[in-house]
């Protein structure tokens, strides 16, 4: 027996008493619907409301190929379950290599990133790992405190704006100027380099779009040799005059098992631009997806400001309702079999997280920006060995941002409609400009 459903042919076998339900490809309808809301996703209107467009996807089944080929997942166990299975990988530089000449893994700067702690596979995965630590309680605390100190400074500057009766980009003074001042603080990176490692940051991480175009990847190709000078160099002073830092540290511990030092630090170089790309482009998109919210539900900012525990949750909330990474992509190891489809090896999935967290059948009434809702997961920081390493640094800014923000300045208001940049896999927003009502 066979019937439709979300553009997938159902087929059901009876055999030997048993009923065996596979999904078969989806109908050409799929396929140009798909092309469709991706291709409106990929606008700076559809990325200023992508929800209607997230459910659309969903609405196409939990498992559909993808129009450029691999396949689509929007379930939310199906998401979890690939991000937790080792049995997926990262796209990394070994994959990309058989992807061959001319594609769009085959540019430098997707070349480079290959080599990163974000897109390595175990062994190299654990290893570099292990060698970065974690941000445990102690560091956490250390680095709270330039966290609480910086935060205080850049809402000066907003003060200063908006009780002088103008206004304030809270993008531009805040919650991109947080996240680069906090971990360039932590490597030890001289103040003065901040605004041009921020701006190539923006660019480089095109290479790591979902479909990023011609001209995407050359602002990536053109940012990614300045990137690695810079963060070369940097390992290199700190090899010959080490001091109380994590790239140091980095350094004496890649040494114990790696006696050519030149590989020991072109090792430490991967991993402290990976730290430098985390922490930077998801945790400035976190913030002011974050703010934005709020301004968005005025009733919540006197809530924080007498309530500031309820921060936590409001955050959480942000990242279930509208994540910084809509959508990650994972290679099959072997082939295999998920949701009832046939995946064969190297064959690409992308997991549409945006979807995935607003599954109906993990939350109740997903739509709704509820932060009170009870803690039931989502997937804004991955899952499994690849969950995000700095996912408690990136709460403990935006927690810090919401409780400041609401306590120290009155209730502001959009002083005009926000924009978005026209991207799909890294949320950005442009401008966030207010004043006071």
């Amino acid at each position: 027996m066979e019937f439709g459903r979300h553009g997938y042919l159902w087929r059901l076998t009876l055999q030997k008493g048993s009923v065996t339900v596979k999904a078969c490809p989806p109908s050409p309808v799929s396929r140009r619907t798909a092309v469709t809301l991706f291709s409106r996703l990929r606008t700076a209107k559809g990325q200023s409301n992508p929800y209607p467009i997230y459910t659309d996807l969903g609405s196409l089944g939990p498992v559909f190929p993808a129009p450029w080929g691999g396949h689509m997942i929007t379930g939310f166990d199906l998401c979890d379950e690939v991000l937790r299975d080792r049995a997926w990988l990262e796209p990394d530089r070994r994959w990309r290599r058989r992807q061959g000449g001319g594609t769009r893994w085959d540019t430098p700067s997707s070349t480079e990133m290959g080599y990163t702690l974000l897109v390595l596979n175990p062994p190299d995965h654990t290893r570099m790992r292990r060698v970065f630590g974690s941000f445990d309680r102690t560091t956490i605390g250390r680095i709270g405190e330039t966290v609480e100190t910086v935060t205080g400074g850049l809402l000066d500057s907003v003060a200063d704006r908006v009780y002088g009766g103008g206004e304030a980009d809270l993008v531009d003074l805040v919650c991109e100027e947080l996240p680069v001042r906090t971990i360039g603080a932590w490597l030890g990176l001289p103040t003065a380099d901040l605004a041009r490692l921020r701006e190539l940051t923006h660019d480089q991480v095109f290479t790591q779009e979902l479909l990023p175009s011609a001209r995407q990847l050359a602002l990536s190709d053109a940012a990614t040799p300045e990137l690695r000078s810079y963060f070369r160099n940097l390992v290199r002073e700190r090899r010959a005059r080490p001091g109380d830092d994590p790239v140091s540290r980095w350094i004496a511990a890649w040494d114990e098992t790696e006696p050519d030092p030149d590989r020991s630090d072109e090792a430490v170089y991967y991993l402290t631009l990976s730290v430098f790309l985390a922490a930077l482009e998801t945790t400035s998109s976190l913030l002011s997806t974050t703010v934005r919210l709020l301004l968005e539900h005025p009733e919540w900012w006197e809530r924080i400001a007498a309530e500031p525990d309820l921060a936590p949750g409001f955050v959480e909330e942000t990242l279930r309702y509208d994540p910084p990474t809509p959508v990650v992509t994972r290679v099959a190891r072997d082939d295999m079999s998920l949701g009832g489809v046939e995946m064969r090896r190297d064959e690409v999935v992308h997991l549409m997280l945006a979807t995935a967290n607003r599954d109906a059948a993990k939350h109740g009434d997903p739509h709704r920006f509820d932060p009170l809702r009870k803690p039931g997961g989502h997937l804004a920081f991955g899952g499994g060995i690849h969950y995000c390493l700095g996912a408690p640094l990136a709460r403990l800014e935006a927690q810090t941002v919401l409780r400041q923000l609401t306590q120290r300045l009155p209730r502001l208001a959009l002083a005009r409609r926000p924009t978005w940049a026209p991207r799909v896999a890294f949320r950005r927003l442009l401008n966030l400009d207010v004043a006071l009502v």
